[in-house]
């Protein structure tokens, strides 16, 4: 019972359980070959696409606080990338730099207001959300007079940012993914600022009286799932030779609800970075996986949204199971 408490204990489990399920009800229901969806390229790439933000996002929601602005940032530094190096045919390390710079600002700008107002984070970062529209549509026809900007890089961007792996079916963004995971992996769980980001979402004020520095730490946040959906952005507008305004939009609520079926709190103050890399998975073979069943696609966002409230209940009740479980002493 200690091991099974254990194991419940820890965020991932929700976002295991909730990819086990999705694969049973495939093989059960949708006659799906696992073999062939394992060798799949879709879903993987799919998920590289929304997982590189979902890290970020991840953290920020661990410590109670939310962006959907991501949505806009997307589109926002692919077309950055793509005015830059493709319409004023500027060196691409210029357009690179432009689509992290723009980041990193709406980030600042995101904490900054978070920190300064009692205005809920995700009423700034809708309102974010639809000024960025606004910006890079009109930025766009003011700029080159169309919505749609083609762009060709050379090939030291194409091979980092922009190409293709394995037999040339999987992107590289996927290495980006996992590299990046790693990374937020060490500092979220084997570091002090991982630490701060908990307590931060466990009690903001008690955080604050413990010294924390909660107001550099939320702006830091917002600067990372900002600058995380620039370069995403970025990386596919080097890929596809092209940027359009709104390339990434539909992304929010698909990054948000990976970020959930891993194992993360909306209340913050509970989550994992190896919980949020399998949710994501979850997510990303839900929706591209089902190309590979006898279920007729219109479901899929029923399947999505019964995942959804399943790895919500889950999350709940497991982390109250584990919290409440007290271990017989030993004899």
């Amino acid at each position: 019972m200690d091991l099974i408490a254990n194991l419940l204990r820890r965020p991932a489990a929700a976002s295991i359980l909730s990819l086990i399920g999705v694969l049973v009800f495939y093989v059960v229901f949708g006659g799906v070959e696992l073999g062939k969806l394992a060798n799949a390229a879709s879903w993987l790439n799919y998920a590289a696409r929304i997982g590189i933000v979902a890290l970020p996002v991840g953290l920020l929601m661990i410590s109670g606080e939310i962006d959907i602005s991501i949505g806009a940032m997307i589109p926002a530094g692919a077309m950055t990338t793509a005015i830059i190096s493709g319409y004023y045919d500027l060196p691409i390390i210029f357009g690179i730099i432009g689509a992290l710079t723009i980041g990193v600002l709406v980030g600042l700008f995101n904490g900054i207001l978070a920190v300064r107002t009692t205005v809920p984070t995700l009423i700034i970062t809708l309102g974010t959300l639809v000024a960025m529209q606004g910006v890079v549509l009109a930025g766009s026809k003011l700029l080159t007079g169309a919505a749609s900007v083609p762009l060709t890089s050379p090939a030291w961007a194409k091979t980092l940012f922009g190409d293709f792996i394995f037999g040339g079916s999987h992107q590289v963004i996927i290495i980006w993914w996992v590299i990046l995971a790693v990374i937020f992996w060490f500092v979220m769980h084997m570091s002090k600022f991982g630490n701060w980001i908990f307590a931060i979402g466990g009690d903001k004020v008690s955080a604050r009286n413990a010294g924390i520095p909660v107001d550099r730490i939320t702006i830091l946040l917002f600067v990372l799932t900002s600058t995380a959906a620039s370069f995403v952005g970025m990386c596919h507008a080097i890929l596809f030779n092209s940027a359009q305004v709104s390339g990434g939009m539909n992304d929010i609520f698909n990054i948000i609800v990976s970020v959930v079926v891993g194992g993360v709190l909306l209340t913050g103050g509970f989550g994992s970075i190896a919980g949020v890399f399998i949710g994501t998975l979850t997510f990303a073979i839900v929706n591209k996986g089902i190309d590979f069943t006898a279920i007729d696609r219109n479901w899929a966002n029923l399947i999505i949204g019964v995942m959804l409230l399943i790895a919500v209940a889950m999350n709940e009740s497991f982390r109250k199971m584990a919290l409440s479980y007290s271990p017989k002493p030993k004899k």
